[in-house]
This record gives structure tokens, sequence and C-alpha cells, in this order.
């Protein structure tokens, strides 16, 4: 549906046994280290949701200052200054979010928790900023000719990468102590 450039397959090892010397890590802790790259990959995930939905945000802006309806630009209606007001206001937050998680991160510090919130809401972020642009550009939005269309195939994979958003909440509910 999306992200056509990503050539993602199954992959599948039966019966694989693999040399000590060319082991990744200490035995028997492949499953803990896989969930501390899924910590790491779900601050990347989070920045490309953000970063998609800046996307879908500065096209919609540029989109609705051009077309012009009832005699005027449909970024003076009301109507449209909400949904770009609340989109901005959102990515923004995200944004901060995301750059938290990575502070952690890059401190050493436990980032698990800001990690999953930050995927959490950016994923959810992008797919509804890509919708509001879709949405502001109408029927125009629908056609291939316009990025938002991809954008917006593009950012449904956000809430399913690197743990789906109810792996996220699952996460996030845990280290609440939940």
């Amino acid at each position: 549906m999306g992200w056509n450039a990503s050539d993602t397959r199954p992959l599948t090892f039966t019966d694989c046994r693999v040399p000590e010397g060319n082991l990744l890590g200490p035995r028997g802790m492949g499953f803990r280290q896989f969930l501390q790259v899924l910590d790491i990959g779900r601050i990347g995930v989070a920045a490309m949701g953000v970063g998609l939905a800046q996307g879908a945000l500065d096209e919609a802006l540029a989109y609705a200052k051009e077309r012009q309806a009832f005699g005027q630009s449909i970024s003076r209606f009301q109507s449209i200054q909400a949904k770009l007001a609340d989109m901005a206001t959102e990515i923004e937050a995200t944004r901060l979010l995301v750059y938290k998680a990575a502070r952690l991160k890059d401190r050493g510090e436990n980032f698990s928790l800001t990690a999953a919130q930050a995927k959490l809401k950016s994923g959810r972020l992008a797919v509804r900023c890509c919708e509001e642009a879709v949405q502001i550009h109408g029927g125009y939005g629908y056609i291939e000719e316009y990025p938002v269309c991809r954008f917006y195939r593009d950012a449904k994979i956000l809430t399913i990468g690197e743990g789906t958003d109810e792996v996220q909440q699952m996460v996030i509910a845990r280290a609440l102590g939940a």
C-alpha cells in the first residue's frame, strides 16, 4: 500500500545453527537485545512520524494558500485555519516528545517508556495529519499528482512498524505499573 521503496520480505530460519564466533551478543541474550533494538527503533519511527506529519502540514498550508474559492484563498476559511492550527500544535508537541526520548537514550537513561509514547503519538499524528491534508486538498488530495496522496498511504505503517499501537499501549501501561 505504501513505502514502495522498502523491499520488505519475511525471513525465516529453520534448524539454523550459528557458530559461536558469529553471534552478535552473549548467548541466551538475543531476546533482550532484540527488545533494546526495538526501543531504539521506536525513536526513529517516531521521528519519521513527525517528519511525515510536518510534510503533510507543509503541503496542506501551501495548497490552502494557493487554492481559491468564493473569491479568496481557502486558507482564510476558519475551518481550514483550525485544521492547520491543530496540526501545527500537535506536531510541535510530538516533536518535543521525540526529542525527549532521544535525549534520554543519549544520556544512557531509561527511555523505553518515552520511546513507546513518542512512537504511539507520532504514528497516530502522521495518519491524522495526512488525512487532514488530503481533506484540505479535496479531490486533488486523492490523486497521484499531489504528494499528500502518497503521504496518506505511507502514514499507516507508522502505527504498525516497531510494534503496533496496541503493543505501545501495553508497554506504556506496564511502565506505569498497570
